[in-house]
């Protein structure tokens, strides 16, 4: 009997070995594959990572930024839904897990950012309202999360561009328009560069910025830097392309 027992806690430790390797593995190869830029096969990694390790919340973070991500590369606004609401998902479990987790925040944010994308006036303008609550949040886990510098940025230039529909939808919503101006938009975009130098959309949205705000020199100042830097994520090559276009038609 002594001999069974020892036998069967021998079995279990091994089996438990091999899921927590598993896990590990499959970690490996999402991230991997994000790495090659290969998002959608990265994503069906974590997937089933989330199968052997249910409460994985990095899983959860990048799954959901990833379906955020795929959500713009979509042409069909049902499509971009669909992807959205799996964002959503994944963002909920990973902040039901760890709500004071940064990435976490971040992911929750960068989804209603892309909501607010495809929504209408009403829905737009409550959409911003949770993009800032979330980016503030992740901010206060992480002061130095780079990332979010770009969405707080970008939150700043979209309000400034809010049109007159959102600007009344906002009236209505919450009694005005959320602060929101070139100056703080370029600030935090220029905050993300000194942060994470290597994340290109920041500089295609920055030079974007000074262009509108009349400073083309500044533009093509930051345009020119992004030539030199290597992609990282898919939509990267994408990005810089922009700014090659964008750089060719003001010189």
């Amino acid at each position: 009997m002594l001999k069974k027992a020892i036998f069967l806690l021998m079995i279990c430790g091994i089996a438990l070995g091999v899921k927590a390797q598993s896990a590990e593995e499959l970690f490996a190869q999402a991230q991997q594959l994000t790495k090659q830029m290969k998002e959608t096969e990265a994503l069906a990694k974590y997937k089933e990572l989330l199968q052997v390790s249910p409460g994985h919340v990095v899983a959860f973070i990048q799954s959901s930024l990833i379906c955020s991500r795929e959500s713009a590369r979509q042409k069909d606004k049902a499509a971009k839904q669909e992807w959205l609401d799996q964002a959503r998902v994944y963002a909920y479990e990973a902040l039901k897990v760890e709500p004071e987790n940064p990435e976490a925040n971040y992911a929750q944010a960068v989804y209603y950012a892309r909501l607010a994308q495809i929504s209408g006036a009403k829905e737009k303008v409550a959409a911003a309202k949770e993009v800032k609550k979330y980016a503030d949040l992740a901010l206060k886990f992480k002061p130095d999360y780079g990332e979010v510098y770009h969405l707080i940025g970008k939150w700043n230039f979209d309000l400034y561009n809010l049109g007159s529909i959102e600007k009344a939808a906002a009236k209505v919503l919450f009694g005005g328009v959320p602060p929101g101006t070139m100056e703080d938009a370029i600030a935090n975009y220029e905050k993300c560069m000194q942060l994470k130098p290597s994340f290109i959309i920041n500089y295609l949205d920055l030079a974007i910025a000074f262009k509108q705000n009349n400073q083309e020199t500044q533009s093509m100042e930051v345009l020119n830097k992004v030539m030199r830097l290597r992609p990282i994520f898919q939509d990267d090559v994408t990005y810089k392309a922009e700014c090659k276009k964008m750089l060719d038609e003001m010189q």
